[in-house]
């Protein structure tokens, strides 16, 4: 097989390499395949999008804007064929999969518009007969490193900022998706995006990945992924001194308080604990219930996901899809294991499901732990798959030290009536998303995105925030006095 990385195309070098098979998660199937880039060939692709970069900078803002605009018209266009791939090699349910799909139409809609405002400041001079105003600038080649759990989405909420700032782009897609970002990319270059502009290629993280962190002539890399990858980037990238954003973990928690609405809790919860069959970093695996709830919590939690039906995303009655492959399956399960040798009490699930036709697939039951102690492995680790775990609490500020008792601080909830106690925990839940009477899922493309502590080093994606991980800034002074004007030296009483 001849390698290709493309802006949305396809450029061939004439090295032969391995290729990587897309497997359906649901039934094994092969789907395709793609080239697996070496250094090599990453450092082609990062050249490629070198030599873009000098014309695409200049293109006007606006202009780069419009571009975006015209390919939210072709995601919408292409949004039923994207999630029909999308339940197929990532798993997810119909559902799930076109919403992760309008997430990305949504999102390159909002940096459309940017390229009209892309705002700096204006200040006044402390000297007469000055302007004085600070600018936003590209950084150059922007390495994207994304997932498999938002395999269309994830890669618009770093793609569309970065070119409406004026970067170019060498994406490096998860290995279990390649299908679906070959698609996107592709789509880019059908909605006008320039040869090079965007440039991809696929293959493992310490191969691939490891050889676009490195190459000294990426200044910008965005990861969203583990801690522990998180961690190797940054130490590979500091080197080179260079921008680094990541996303990572998170072990979220909802809070019950005794006046909640039960039924509108339990709807959360299940959503925010089941959905994308527990692969989300926003999922909820933790449920902090006061003791006068609990009970009744714990039983009607039980009861819905024993009612959960897995199988295929593409089947319309499916709620519960596959997880992603054999490594994800293996280490969910592990953790059951753990949980039960840690006293917790298993309430229902902690199964791999091989009935008829599932064992062709990664299916693994909803699972539910009661009986939890907050500093149990299974209440601190991301397990990353469905599987929650029950903390009883006596009072609300217990919930509080509980859901702020651990390394991670992206997502939160509570579910109560009374206000008070809504904006204490707005305000002392250590994380940066919460939800009041919502489940710990559900983003909106125009706020920042992203969490405290080992969710991440700061930085955020989506909304206005976005821009600041794609631009420098430059501060320009206009002297018009047709003097030296030494600024302090000169602004004297």
């Amino acid at each position: 097989m001849v390698a290709y990385h493309a802006r949305a195309g396809r450029n061939q070098y004439p090295r032969r390499m391995a290729s990587l098979e897309s497997l359906s998660p649901a039934t094994g199937d092969v789907l395709g395949s793609v080239p697996e880039a070496d250094a090599a060939a990453v450092d082609a692709a990062v050249e490629k999008a070198r030599a873009a970069y000098e014309d695409w900078r200049l293109v006007p803002a606006p202009r780069r804007g419009e571009i975006l605009f015209r390919f939210a018209q072709v995601l919408e266009r292409e949004k039923r064929a994207l999630t029909d791939l999308m339940t197929r090699e990532m798993g997810k349910v119909k559902a799930e999969a076109g919403g992760d799909v309008q997430e990305a139409i949504d999102m390159t809609y909002y940096m459309a518009g940017e390229g009209r405002r892309l705002w700096g400041q204006t200040t006044p001079s402390e000297l007469q007969n000055k302007f004085n105003m600070s600018v936003r600038v590209p950084v150059g080649v922007v390495g994207a490193i994304t997932p498999w759990n938002f395999p269309i989405a994830i890669p618009s909420w770093k793609i569309a900022p970065a070119l409406v700032c004026g970067n170019t782009v060498v994406l490096k897609p998860a290995e279990d998706t390649p299908l679906l970002a070959d698609r996107f990319v592709e789509l880019l270059a059908e909605a006008g995006v320039p040869d090079g502009v965007v440039n991809i290629v696929h293959g493992y993280g310490e191969t691939a990945g490891a050889a676009l962190v490195r190459n000294p002539h990426v200044p910008v890399v965005t990861f969203t992924g583990s801690r522990e990858t998180g961690v190797a980037v940054t130490k590979a990238a500091a080197d080179f001194l260079k921008h680094v954003h990541l996303e990572l973990g998170g072990k979220n928690a909802i809070i019950v308080l005794e006046d909640a609405d039960l039924d509108l809790a339990v709807e959360g919860i299940v959503w925010s604990a089941f959905g994308t069959s527990g692969q989300r970093c926003t999922a909820a695996s933790r449920v902090i219930a006061h003791e006068k709830v609990y009970e009744a919590l714990q039983s009607r939690l039980v009861e819905r996901a024993e009612k959960m039906r897995l199988g295929p995303g593409w089947e319309d009655d499916t709620d519960i899809g596959p997880v992603i492959n054999r490594a994800a399956i293996d280490k969910i399960h592990s953790y059951t294991k753990i949980g039960q040798d840690e006293g917790a009490r298993l309430l229902t699930g902690g199964e791999i499901a091989t009935e008829g036709d599932l064992d062709k697939g990664f299916f693994y039951r909803p699972t539910i732990f009661g009986d939890v102690d907050a500093q149990m492995r299974i209440a601190q680790e991301e397990i990353f798959g469905p599987t929650t775990a029950l903390i009883k609490v006596r009072d609300f500020d217990e919930a509080l030290r509980v859901a702020n008792g651990i390394k991670f601080g992206l997502s939160s909830s509570i579910f109560t009536r009374d206000v008070n106690r809504a904006f204490r925990a707005i305000r002392d839940l250590q994380t940066g998303i919460t939800y009041v009477n919502a489940g710990t899922t559900g983003a909106e493309v125009h706020l920042p995105f992203g969490g405290t502590k080992d969710t991440g080093n700061g930085h955020r994606e989506a909304g206005q925030a976005a821009l600041d991980v794609f631009t420098e800034w430059k501060s320009i002074y206009v002297d018009y006095s047709g003097r030296l004007q030494r600024a302090q030296i000169d602004n004297l009483p």
